[in-house]
């Protein structure tokens, strides 16, 4: 061995080593939706995301693994066609029957570990934990970061003066600045509501009961605001009615239910069923 090739080898390992612990802190947000033997995952609060297609939970947490589904839920995900999704589908513990109006087709090289549907843009695909191996597992990881998610963005502080039950839980006609927004009640958005805020701020919705939104109105963004620095998290059930379009990550503790002709640029992670109702859903 020359003297290059001694010099060589330990700097390579410190290379491979300080790589590895820059990437440990970022969600899985491949197309997989983490289903490959050798993915990893965070849900550690305050992780490090590292590249622009790791989804951040930002000032809140980290989605580590549900980072990986445009949508992900426990007990069902239902759509009545024709919905659009643009990201992966994932259902646990629930089994694929639960998985209804997909028109789902095999994989087709016959693994049975995901499904694709007309509905799915490809590469996108749909995963329940009664496909073959690694389905289960790793959508079982992806569930615990959900629900860690859920848990880092209640735990936030909660909102003060202009933060804390804005309007008494009806947010008409606001234009709403970056922050933690709290509310001990149901929130009602009757109206359009604007976020105005940079492409690195971070909004959190901390909301005690249920979230609806009227029909035919929008979540607007200015400024250079971005879905995935936007957070909902909802104790109650969320119902967001037809033909409105929606911005940011839901989580919900409860149900996520989308009218008809509706969209959203976001994710739907709930800790119960999602309900789609020719809806167009893009992840951030």
């Amino acid at each position: 061995m020359n003297k290059f090739e001694n010099f060589a080898r330990p700097q390579k390992w410190l290379l491979v080593l300080a790589l590895a612990a820059l990437v440990a802190g970022c969600g899985d947000d491949n197309n997989d939706g983490g289903n490959s033997s050798s993915s990893s995952s965070s849900s550690s609060t305050g992780g490090v995301c590292v590249g622009a297609d790791c989804v951040s939970l930002g000032a809140a947490g980290d989605l580590g693994a549900a980072g990986g589904y445009a949508i992900l839920a426990k007990t069902g995900v239902d759509t009545i066609p024709s919905s659009v999704v643009t990201g992966n589908v994932g259902l646990s513990p629930a089994a694929r029957g639960f998985l209804t109006g997909w028109s789902e087709t095999a994989a087709p090289d016959a693994s049975d570990t995901y499904s694709t549907s007309a509905q799915v843009v490809a590469p996108s695909k749909l995963y329940a934990v009664d496909y073959a191996p690694p389905a289960p597992t790793n959508l079982g990881t992806a569930v615990l970061s959900m629900e860690a998610a859920y848990d880092a963005a209640a735990a936030k502080t909660a909102g003060v003066g202009p933060f804390l039950n804005l309007g008494s839980g009806t947010v008409a006609g606001q234009t709403l600045a970056p922050g933690v927004y709290t509310w001990g009640s149901a929130v009602t958005i009757p109206t359009d509501l604007t976020l105005n805020g940079s492409a690195t701020d971070v909004w959190v919705f901390q909301i005690a009961g249920t979230l609806d939104m009227d029909a035919a109105k929008s979540v607007i963004l200015s400024g250079g605001a971005l879905a995935k620095n936007i957070f909902w998290q909802v104790s109650g059930a969320v119902t967001i009615g037809a033909n409105t379009h929606f911005e940011g990550i839901i989580l919900g503790k409860t149900s996520i239910t989308f009218g008809n002709l509706t969209s959203i640029n976001g994710r739907l992670l709930a800790q119960t069923a999602v309900n789609l109702n020719a809806t167009t859903v893009t992840q951030p």
